[in-house]
């Protein structure tokens, strides 16, 4: 199958971050040609006038929360965590996958084609996540089983997931380690030991709260990421969610050891839990930071467009510096360095020939994108753009939304089926 894409503005991403105005030719998948392209196809796309990125990458959320999205918003941290606790004991096989549906619905509207998502009954997710067709590297969500709502022990639940689930082509397992508040210096190491045997990637949440590293250093004697480089935990298959209450030390440990970031600015902003992720001193020590939006109980979208307009106006707020952060590196965070923090570099975060056919096609007729000018393109599309500038999604070269009509999905289904969901969960 060969399918053309024709005369848009290509943000190739590559290494010499080309922006060209151009096609892009793909076989079975792949990119075969960026430029010029004459050869025949068996399908066109016309994108003339239109400005195609790659797939966005979003590291750190909980597609499932979906359903449960505005039940705790504006409360103090501690009633918001007893709320979506509650609601999250009860929740059943049938509302996960409904949340789920509806989560990678909208990430597709939104441009994202991959995601690492944290949660439990990533079984049941998974079923969502191929019937989208974008990708999902699914973390199964690992704790000590006195604290966990899963039947038997969750990393044993972890390993049975991953042998079930392997070898599927848009599911990619994963080892997803809730957090040292309720995670042991046993489970951390044996969520590690199974991880690096499978060449599984580990996500977990770190420093998102003073309060956790407050409990850490009365509980373990050091903070979070002093404790887990302490432990032997910390390896370049970790990518370290929320990072936002991290000294320097911690900053050089995430560095010698690979760890990388999801930064997840909306979350910690709306929850008004303090701290900003020290990501210029990341950027000193070498450490590769991407973009998450966390769940929907605690953002409200996944829309990585605002996501990464937040990220570099948060960064530059708190640090009295409008240089911090350009548009060209945010774009960077949620595409290529994405890439390398989900360790699919070479697969996924470019539109580069060799590399999988992950596109999105944004209206280049959207007012809030003109004047299509190539030296502030970037810019128009970090700072301007917002989800719904997306006209066409394309993942592994199939086209799962076309002029705004999702094909992978019946978007009325998934909708009303959300929404009964949410009237059981929530009443």
């Amino acid at each position: 199958m060969r399918t053309l894409i024709k005369d848009a503005y290509l943000v190739t991403q590559n290494a010499s971050r080309d922006i060209v105005k151009g096609d892009i030719l793909i076989e079975d998948g792949t990119i075969a040609k960026v430029g010029e392209v004459k050869e025949g196809s068996d399908a066109v796309i016309d994108a003339s006038g239109d400005v195609v990125i790659p797939g966005l990458i979003n590291t750190h959320t909980h597609v499932a929360m979906s359903v449960m999205k505005g039940i705790a918003d504006d409360m103090p941290f501690p009633q918001f965590l007893d709320t979506t606790f509650a609601a999250d004991a009860k929740r059943t096989d049938r509302d996960i996958a409904a949340g789920a549906a509806q989560g990678c619905l909208e990430m597709i509207r939104s441009g994202t084609t991959t995601f690492l998502d944290l949660y439990y009954s990533e079984d049941v997710i998974a079923g969502a996540v191929e019937k989208s067709g974008i990708r999902g590297i699914l973390g199964w969500a690992v704790l000590d089983e006195q604290f966990t709502t899963q039947k038997g022990n969750p990393l044993d639940n972890c390993k049975r997931f991953h042998r079930q689930f392997k070898d599927r082509p848009r599911v990619y397992p994963a080892v997803g380690l809730q957090g040292v508040y309720v995670c042991s210096t046993e489970t951390f190491l044996g969520a590690k030991e199974y991880a690096l045997e499978n060449n599984l990637l580990q996500t977990f949440h770190l420093s998102e709260t003073r309060k956790e590293v407050s409990d850490c250093k009365r509980k373990e004697g050091s903070r979070p990421g002093d404790y887990l480089a302490s432990i032997g935990f910390l390896n370049d298959h970790c990518v370290a969610a929320h990072s936002a209450w991290l000294t320097i030390n911690e900053v050089r440990h995430l560095s010698r050891t690979g760890t990388k970031v999801s930064s997840c600015p909306v979350s910690n902003m709306k929850l008004a839990t303090g701290g900003v992720a020290p990501i210029p001193e990341m950027f000193q020590n070498n450490v590769t930071v991407s973009v998450g939006t966390d769940g929907s109980t605690t953002n409200n979208s996944l829309d990585m467009f605002g996501e990464m307009k937040t990220l570099s106006l948060l960064q530059k707020a708190s640090r009295w510096d409008p240089t911090v952060l350009p548009a060209q590196k945010v774009l960077d965070l949620a595409t290529v360095d994405a890439a390398r923090a989900v360790k699919m570099e070479s697969m996924i975060g470019s539109i580069e020939v060799g590399k999988k056919a992950d596109l999105v096609i944004l209206d280049g007729k959207a007012a809030n994108l003109r004047p299509m000018r190539m030296g502030s393109l970037v810019s128009n599309i970090v700072y301007s753009s917002y989800g719904l500038n997306v006209k066409t999604v394309l993942c592994d070269g199939n086209v799962v939304m076309q002029d705004r009509a999702v094909r992978t999905m019946d978007e009325e289904k998934v909708l009303s089926e959300a929404e009964d969901a949410a009237r059981e969960l929530l009443g």
